[in-house]
């Protein structure tokens, strides 16, 4: 019975720290988190995004920055293709709560690209459309951070050489905890 209860409080206490998610595919290699500097949540983001190979390789999506509330942009593992894309910011005094990724399913023998857009919710209830590829689904949106996002990390494939490439393929969250709201109003 101590054990459980021991379970029990341990659990309550990490539910707060553990990333959301805006799950895709399963290729490649998560990167290292980067975090906001302190007191700073994210509110805005920018694409970097390959366009349309046409016959050739496609990659779609290949990095995701955060601009934080400071004006410094935060990207975990960055793909080889594609250009950075316009930077999409919440209205002022709001950040970004929650995300949802466009992604195409396993192509069996055919051109895979993975991840290809993103869009983000700001905490006004306003919707930002990612300027990414249009390939795929929109997946359901990640679990909300009330307070903001302050860390990104993404899962992103290498060059493969000559077989099929995808880039990013999987974005995860940090979510702003309520405790240092209150230490950045102190």
């Amino acid at each position: 019975m101590v054990k459980l209860m021991k379970f029990v409080v341990l659990t309550a206490v990490l539910c707060c720290f553990l990333p959301t998610m805006a799950t895709a595919t399963f290729w490649g290699d998560w990167g290292r988190v980067d975090n906001c500097p302190q007191g700073e949540r994210a509110i805005g983001f920018l694409l970097k995004t390959e366009p349309d190979q046409r016959d050739s390789d496609d990659t779609a999506l290949n990095a995701i920055a955060f601009i934080c509330s400071g004006g410094s942009k935060i990207l975990s593992t960055e793909g080889l293709w594609g250009n950075w894309g316009s930077e999409i910011r919440c209205p002022s005094g709001s950040w970004l709560t929650s995300c949802q990724l466009r992604v195409e399913p396993k192509q069996g023998d055919g051109d895979d690209t993975a991840a290809n857009n993103l869009n983000c919710k700001c905490s006004n209830g306003e919707t930002l459309r990612g300027d990414g590829a249009s390939w795929g689904d929109w997946n359901a949106w990640s679990s909300p951070c009330e307070n903001g996002i302050m860390a990104i990390q993404t899962r992103v494939e290498g060059n493969q050489g000559k077989r099929d490439d995808t880039a990013l393929n999987d974005v995860s969250f940090t979510c702003f905890p309520k405790r240092k709201i209150q230490e950045a109003l102190e």
